[in-house]
């Protein structure tokens, strides 16, 4: 895949894109990594680059470095400083899925007035739209709209997403609190289209808000799971 010196360091754009696989399950627990040579062709880089890389993951205690061995994923889990919200598909990789994402449509849009939308953003805020798979098959289908402050560069990348609340992260953003709205109800025909399901299905409908600190609102996301490949868990602390 291409990476640009526009993005920041090469080092740092290879680390993101192998931990994502990581979270993801690309690579599982206990696997290797792709060889230095492998990901030196991949994103033709310099040896040292991808070393600098994986020495991150190494000390964000992502991976394991063995001598004769390779580099072994120790830890599919984010370690997340800023965030306190645990990410449903970090709960599918720990179960041994895999979670691969779709990039849809990104850009910046202008709410109508009287709007739910209108009345979280105002007049213009960003979003993303992605697809993702479960084993391969179409699972959720998401929007996400998220305040100007978090800053998402102006293009992504269509063959690596990066996360949403990484890029939240490093926009030095807390996140404090989450809430869910759940319904049941059929969707949008695209979104019907795109899951592979019938018209007319009833569909789990998630709505999240995401605040900060100061009570303001970060990202709003509206999804739609096929609870027929994976029914979706709630857990509460008592």
């Amino acid at each position: 895949m291409t990476i640009t010196r526009k993005n920041g360091p090469l080092y740092l754009q290879i680390k993101k894109i192998i931990k994502d696989r990581i979270l993801h399950g690309v690579y599982p627990l206990g696997s290797h990594i792709p060889s230095e040579p492998q990901l030196e062709r991949e994103f033709n880089v310099s040896k040292m680059t991808i070393r600098n890389a994986i020495q991150e993951l190494y000390q964000e205690g992502y991976v394991d470095k063995r001598s004769g061995v390779g580099t072994i994923v120790i830890r599919n889990t984010s370690f997340s400083k800023l965030s306190k919200g645990k990410r449903f598909t970090e709960i599918l990789v720990e179960e041994g899925h895999q979670i691969q994402k779709q990039h849809l449509s990104f850009g910046w849009t202008q709410p109508e007035p009287g709007t739910e939308l209108y009345e979280k953003f105002g007049e213009r805020c960003r979003y993303i739209e992605r697809l993702y798979l479960l084993d391969g098959q179409p699972y959720i289908h998401y929007i996400h709209y998220i305040s100007s402050r978090v800053d998402l560069g102006e293009e992504l990348d269509q063959s690596e997403l990066p996360s949403l609340y990484d890029r939240i992260e490093e926009s030095r953003i807390t996140l404090e609190q989450f809430r869910d709205r759940f319904t049941v109800a059929p969707a949008q025909e695209e979104t019907e289209r795109l899951l592979g399901v019938k018209p007319g299905t009833p569909l789990l409908k998630r709505l999240r808000s995401s605040y900060d600190a100061e009570g303001s609102i970060i990202e709003y996301s509206i999804g739609y799971y096929n609870t027929e490949l994976q029914h979706y868990l709630i857990t509460y602390d008592l």
